[in-house]
This record gives C-alpha cells, structure tokens and sequence, in this order.
C-alpha cells in the first residue's frame, strides 16, 4: 500500500532562508485563507526566534497538496543547538538543503548534512536568494557538489535534484533561467524524489521519541514518527525506557500538526507524525513507545557531546530579589531540571556548593539562551564564564575540545585575522582568495579560544567577517590563553551613579553605567584600558558651599555607556568575574564583592600555585 505521506527537515546555515521557506510552503498548502494575513517567519514562534532572527527549537508542521501530507520539521541552523537537529533525523526521511545563492554552503551547512547523510536521508537542494545581485547560483551548485563529495554521499545522494528561487518571493523552478512564478515545482520535487515513510500499517504500533512538548491539560507530549501500525485514544502501550525498565499506559490524546496549529486528532496510522499524551511524567527523548513490552527498542542518534561548563547560581548580591520573582535557589534548580526534560544536549549537575549548578552544553550561545529565557520568566541567576570541559586520556595527559574554525572577510583584514588565530592558539589549515577580494580561512583552534571571538572578529572587519565553528575532537592541551586584555573599574562603594563621579570616571576608562543606575560595592562600573582591576567611587556627590552652583552640572554631557548583550557579557568576564542576570537588568561583578576578602583569595591562590610550583 502506498503511503501519500511525505516526511523532511529543512537544513542550512543560519539566515539562509529556511523559516521563510516554510511560510511559503504553508501558503502553496492552502494554510492561509485568501483575505488572511501572512504571518512572516510563521514558525519561529519563540520570542527569541524573532529577536535573534535564528532558530532555536525544531518545530512541526505539515502542509496538504495534491492528496498528499508534507510533514515538515524546521530545524536550527547553529551548532550550538545541533541536538536539536540529530534527533529529528529519525523522524524524516529526507532533507531539503537551503543554500545562499551567494554565500554558498557554510560551515552549518556541512554539520547538519553529514548528520542527514549518515542516516541515509536523500536530499533535494534548494539553491535560494537567487534574486540578489552577487547570486552565483550555478557556482553554488558545483559547490553543494563538492560538500556531497565530502561527506561520502552515496549515489542517489549525490544525483540530488537540484531548484533554484527566491523563499522571500515565493518562485522556485528546475533552472535558473526559467519562468518565476510559483512554489509548484518544489513541491513537485518533494513528492517525486523524497521517498515515502519505511513504515508498515500490519506491524504492532511503535514509535521513537524524537520531540517533547508541554501541554497545560494533559503535560508531557511525546513527538515521533510511527513506525508501525496506528496509535489513537485509548489504546494501550508500552514505554520501553533506557535504562531496560517497561511501564505501561494508556492514550489520552493525539495531536497532529497542520499548518501553524497542533490540534486534537482521532489517531495516526502509520508514516506519520503525531504527538501523543499518556500521562507518564518522566517519557525522554530516545525512549519507545510500542503496543508491547515484548518488542525491541527502537535505536536513536546518537548525541554529541557537551564541550562547554558554566556556573549558574543564586543571587547574592545587594540588589536581589528587587526585581525578579523566582530568586531561590530551589527555584532556580526546579528550573533547570525542567529545561532537562527537553533539551538533550545540556547537562545539569549539583555542586558541593549550596546554591551552585554546573550546566554543560554544546557552547556559550546556547546557555546564554536559556539564562534569556529565566530572566523573561522572572528569575534572577548569576552566571559564570564559559569554562571548556577538559579531559584526561589512558596516560593521564590533559586533552580538550578543539573546532574547526571557518571565517570569511575582505582580504584587507586578513593579516589581523591571522594575528587573532594565533593569539587564540588558532593553526591556519587553508586560505583561499577570490577574484572579489574576499578571504576564505579555514582554522583548527582550542574551543577556549572561540569564547568572544566573533565580537573580536567583528570589531576588527567593521561587522564585514563571518566565521561559523564545527567540533573536531578532542587533542592535548593547547597552553594558556589570554582572555582580556583590560582591566576593570571595580565600585567600592553602593548607592546611585552620579554624573559628578562619573565625570571623573571617563578619564579613566569606558563606562559601563550612566547616572541615576544602581551600583554596589564588586560591580564592574567600567573597562580600565590597562591590566588590572581599579577601585572607584561612582556614586561621589559634588560638595557645594556659597561659590558653587548645584545647576552647574546639568550642562555637562557624558558619553553614553557600554550596555552589554548577555552573551557579550558571558564572553566578556574573566573566571573571578559573574554575570548577574535579572528580568530588568545585566549587572557586571566580582564573584567575591567585598575588596578585603578578594586581596585574602588572591593571596592564597597565588600561595597555592606557588607551592604546587615548588612541588613539581
């Protein structure tokens, strides 16, 4: 019996065109009524999504043509998010690979594909943005080619259709020289060449949980493709966990996803993609459900692993609790174990100190995410620097994560470039420069060094250079880097900025406060353009006696202060130095605030290093 069921996750670099993409196949479908707003970038619904204009969470939907059912998966194009990538790859059995017309594939690009390719998943190539000026279309196809090349495509991977269009114009077609009208033969494409789903409708139900989603009424919802048979309310099935353990349930509800809705549905057969809900609070992700315990688990992809630790802990400092409702630090630990419940590529281990929680990723980008979306949520939380995950190998050598480092830039960057690499411990495997003058370099480098390099890379080029990393492996340890190369105006007193103080202040460095903020004693006020922190008082009023004027300094103008990003902030900070993040607020502070007690553990850890130095 044939299936006229289609399933495929859209892959690409970031910004390449996949969200809007799918906006325009929802639109072919029928999804919009003809007098209905368009929603743009439908289904980045995060308000994150929106802000940072990527893809953070993979999401569902399908769209209906000819008959047929497209079930589509938008997936992120990061790789600091790239889980959220591999575990869809089982529910999908092929790809439409989105490439820039003119930026070509990238470093993204490559990552997500050989996941596609090693599951065996066949791609259809949309070549998009052939609308802008610098498009190179038919270059482009030659290197989506070579990338095919790379990852040892098999045969049927590596004869991929290929169409050409513009995702924001709403026009694909086989050539790029052929009439721009509509969707149409895109969807031709993804019905002829993406195969229908290896599933079998006499087999007992079984599905892998590839997806979890919370619904208010009935909680966890598990996501997957059926496998076998159908599943719908009420029947009774199996959870076959991984630990071996099986647990049995009952169906309370199935959900389909059409369009820009997920809605109740009277079941699924097999080849689709539901989401059920059975009542089991801890179901996971990589876990089966079938309509016996005595059936095999199914197999799951497996996850990379995380390469990146920071610190989350409670607020401490003087402010807290004025402007964040959730401030404990049950609160904060209830939070990250919730955030485990679907999120697979982090790790959250308790401390042997109170209040302290080690959270472990693929990179700084995506727990800055998470520690975003506390702060909305209500939360106050200090954050640490990123800080790699070392290992030790069979002969107890220190070895840590390194990247391959992609970076494109005008060629007249180059040499500062080059000089960033080495200060990072960065070796340049490959340069290449076109005809365009742009610079194409290819790097191997400690993923300590990428820790606030792109803001260097972007400082340097003027916003012009793009870089994109892929995790490597794991080699010996690369020696010390340095991480700032300023100090830091440390307050030594609390109270209100005033622009009296914060006059003087200029002359010593860039400010990260404007009159009227709150500032207390350990706050970073500022950036000392030399090594070392320096003790000021930003909160000094102006004395006044019979010769001087209180309205003097309202005519004074001060230089608008640096306000960080939370990543920006995350980079910035060095090991002794935390993030503090509220729902109004990006604070910048010492870990230990009071001056004293920071000269004591200074002291004794260089004792300790000095000692240890003796001893070796």
């Amino acid at each position: 019996m044939s299936l006229k069921i289609r399933n495929l996750a859209i892959i690409a670099h970031v910004d390449h065109g996949k969200t809007t993409l799918v906006d325009q196949l929802l639109q072919a479908g029928g999804t919009y009524r003809e007098n209905q707003a368009v929603t743009e970038r439908a289904m980045d619904s995060m308000d994150l999504e929106r802000e940072k204009g990527i893809t953070i969470k993979a999401k569902n939907t399908s769209v209906h043509w000819e008959g047929y059912t497209i079930n589509i998966v938008d997936t992120p194009g990061h790789a600091d998010f790239g889980a959220e990538v591999e575990r869809v790859m089982k529910m999908v059995d092929g790809v439409l690979l989105v490439v820039d017309a003119s930026g070509g594939p990238q470093a993204q690009t490559r990552f997500v594909l050989r996941k596609a390719m090693e599951e065996g998943l066949k791609p259809i190539v949309v070549i998009n943005k052939i609308d802008r000026p610098l498009s190179e279309p038919l270059k482009v196809h030659d290197q989506v080619l070579e990338l095919f090349l790379d990852l040892d495509a098999n045969e049927e991977q590596f004869n991929a259709p290929f169409v050409y269009g513009s995702a924001r114009d709403g026009y694909f077609m086989d050539h790029p020289d052929d009439e721009r009208t509509d969707c149409i033969p895109l969807l031709k494409k993804i019905i002829e060449f993406i195969p229908e789903p290896k599933a079998d409708p006499a087999s007992p139900f079984s599905m892998l949980v590839s997806n979890i989603e919370w619904d208010d009424y009935v909680g966890r919802v598990a996501i997957g493709k059926v496998l076998g048979g159908d599943v719908k309310k009420g029947d009774t099935i199996w959870l076959l966990r991984k630990d071996g353990t099986r647990q049995q349930s009952k169906v309370m509800k199935t959900f389909t996803y059409s369009g820009l809705a997920t809605t109740d549905s009277e079941g699924c057969g097999a080849g689709g993609i539901v989401g059920i809900a059975a009542g089991i609070e801890s179901i996971d992700i990589g876990e089966t459900l079938t309509a016996s315990p005595d059936m095999e688990p199914l197999p799951f992809v497996a996850i990379d692993p995380p390469t990146v630790q920071m610190q989350f802990s409670i607020n401490d400092g003087p402010l807290a609790g004025r402007e964040g409702k959730h401030v404990t630090s049950r609160a904060i630990r209830d939070r990250l174990m919730r955030e485990l419940k679907t999120n697979i590529s982090i790790q959250v281990e308790d401390t042997d100190q109170s209040g302290i929680f080690n959270v472990s990723a693929r990179g700084a980008m995506q727990i800055a995410v998470l520690v975003e979306q506390m702060r909305r949520e209500g939360f106050e939380v200090c954050v640490s620097r990123p800080m790699v995950i070392f290992r030790r190998d069979d002969a107890g050598k220190l070895l840590e994560p390194f990247e391959t480092l992609y970076i494109e830039a005008p060629g007249d960057f180059t040499q500062g470039i080059l000089k960033i690499l080495a200060n990072r411990k960065g070796q340049m495997e490959h340069m290449d420069t076109e005809p365009s003058g742009r610079t194409f370099v290819r790097a191997v480098i400690p993923t300590r060094g990428l820790i606030g390099f792109e803001t260097e890379l972007v400082n340097l080029t003027s916003g012009h250079g793009i870089m994109s990393h892929l995790f490597k492996h794991y080699a010996e340890f690369a020696g010390e880097i340095t991480n700032r190369t300023t100090g830091t105006l440390v307050s030594m007193d609390s109270g209100t900025a005033t622009p009296y103080s914060l006059q003087t202040l200029e002359d010593r460095g860039a400010l990260f406060v404007a009159p009227g903020d709150a500032v207390y004693a350990g706050m970073l006020v500022g950036e000392n353009p030399r090594v070392g922190d320096l003790p000021v008082n930003p909160v000094k009023e102006k004395h006044l006696d019979n010769m001087r004027s209180s309205g003097k300094d309202k005519t004074s103008k001060l230089t608008p202060p640096i306000r960080f990003s939370l990543e920006r902030a995350i980079e910035y900070i060095d090991v002794d130095e935390l993030v503090e993040a509220t729902p109004k607020n990006i604070r910048l502070r010492k870990r230990i605030l009071d001056a004293n007690a920071r000269k004591r553990a200074a002291k004794g850890s260089s004792q300790a290093a000095e000692d240890r130095s003796n001893r070796g």
